[in-house]
């Protein structure tokens, strides 16, 4: 595909195998400048650090304790703070036996608590006997984060394929459920001499507090292969879910699926209509957000000849209708990776740009659930390599969240 604008791929693009292809990827964090690195980051033998991490995951449990997980030589890790992020205990190990794991961009460790107090992790393997292929991981802690349980596979198919970018989250009766990207169908159809383009999306439920998962259900056929599935509960506590689709021919928009039932995705809908036509994946996923007013909040990148740059839209409506989506940051610098959090009437969008030197972490919000939004606000700027930046809340206040490599972690408050 070649981007409508030639300076904005100049600096932003990198090289993605992914589906056999190599893709212009928009929106790029800048290569990490290692002498910039502080030298515990560079030293393998050197005790795990979030300060040293690639990239992190982060939550607020219920008593409004910070969590903070990552990945770093075999093993996925969780610490905790008490003091917004000021100082943490030390680093928990959840997987014993090392392993693999895909950690980079929009595949990481993912972090949910239970109603009584369980700490889920979620992530996925990375298998080495092909390349893209992974297993779908999960792992709690029922002591308050002391002691992990081995290891549980997710994904019931077990062949060695693609079954990737996972995504969590836990309802109020302390219903568990993840969703990922699974090729068990392309391989399928290809021994059935069939073509299948993309991968599907799948999903499974525990009802036991995570001791164990109930079978895997397809949600849809030809979903994007590459990019990050969102998933967020309704006030029904019945989980909403969102992915890059593939629609027509290499059409990659969005689709989005509300659950009718505890164990029953409802019909697909469209949430986009960008017509991004790719013949490839752009490692760029959606968001959600659903407060106790039942709006969805979602945002979005797609870079369509004549809509490009990111989106935000709400519907008021369980996903039967959307607004106008609302286009915003600077196309220009690579704006990017936009992340959602509503809380009632507040609703707060972070995302970052990139000059070719250096990256900023902005900001949007709105104080009328999406009616209405401000300027663009800077928060942050930075030479160090990033993460992508996400927001989150401790049930008072809200953040933004954005791991600069090897810099002190930190919150930014966001709300008054």
């Amino acid at each position: 595909m070649k981007s409508k604008k030639t300076g904005h791929a100049l600096f932003l693009s990198f090289s993605l195998l992914c589906a056999g292809l190599i893709l212009s990827q928009p929106g790029v964090a800048m290569k990490m400048d290692h002498s910039a690195v502080p030298e515990i980051c560079r030293n393998k033998n050197a005790i795990p650090t979030i300060q040293c991490a690639s990239i992190t995951s982060s939550h607020f449990d219920a008593n409004g304790t910070l969590w903070v997980a990552w990945y770093a030589s075999g093993h996925v890790y969780v610490s905790r703070s008490s003091d917004k992020g000021q100082s943490f205990k030390p680093a928990v190990i959840v997987n014993r036996s090392p392993e693999l794991v895909y950690a980079k961009g929009e595949n990481r460790p993912k972090l949910a608590f239970g109603i009584d107090g369980e700490i889920y992790v979620s992530w996925t393997e990375q298998l080495t006997e092909k390349r893209f292929s992974g297993h779908i991981r999960f792992s709690r802690s029922v002591d308050g984060g002391k002691y992990f349980s081995e290891p549980i596979t997710v994904n019931d198919h077990r062949e060695v394929t693609s079954h990737r970018f996972d995504s969590m989250a836990v309802n109020k009766k302390g219903d568990i459920y993840i969703a990922w990207l699974d090729k068990r169908d392309l391989l399928a159809a290809q021994k059935a001499g069939k073509k299948y383009n993309g991968s599907a999306i799948y999903y499974a439920l525990s009802t036991d507090n995570g001791k164990s998962f109930l079978k895997n259900k397809k949600i849809a056929d030809t979903s994007c292969e590459c990019c990050r599935t969102a998933i967020a509960i309704d006030t029904d506590q019945l989980p909403v879910i969102v992915w890059r689709h593939i629609f027509g021919d290499n059409i990659r928009d969005h689709g989005i699926v509300k659950f009718t039932q505890q164990n029953q995705p409802g019909e697909m809908k469209r949430l986009s209509y960008d017509k991004w036509h790719i013949e490839g994946c752009p490692h760029h996923g959606p968001s959600i957000s659903i407060a106790d007013d039942g709006i969805y909040h979602t945002t979005w990148f797609n870079n369509a000849t004549e809509r490009h740059g990111l989106f935000y839209a709400n519907s008021k409506d369980q996903a039967a209708r959307f607004t106008t989506p609302i286009n915003f940051g600077a196309y220009e610098k690579a704006a990017a990776h936009p992340h959602v959090l509503s809380r009632g009437k507040q609703v707060y969008i972070v995302w970052k740009e990139f000059d070719g030197k250096q990256s900023s972490l902005y900001l949007k919000k709105s104080t009328d659930s999406g009616d209405s939004w401000s300027s663009p606000q800077l928060l942050l700027t930075t030479s160090a390599a990033t993460d992508h930046p996400f927001v989150i809340s401790d049930g008072n206040n809200v953040y933004a969240s954005w791991h600069r490599i090897g810099e002190k972690y930190q919150l930014l408050k966001l709300s008054k």
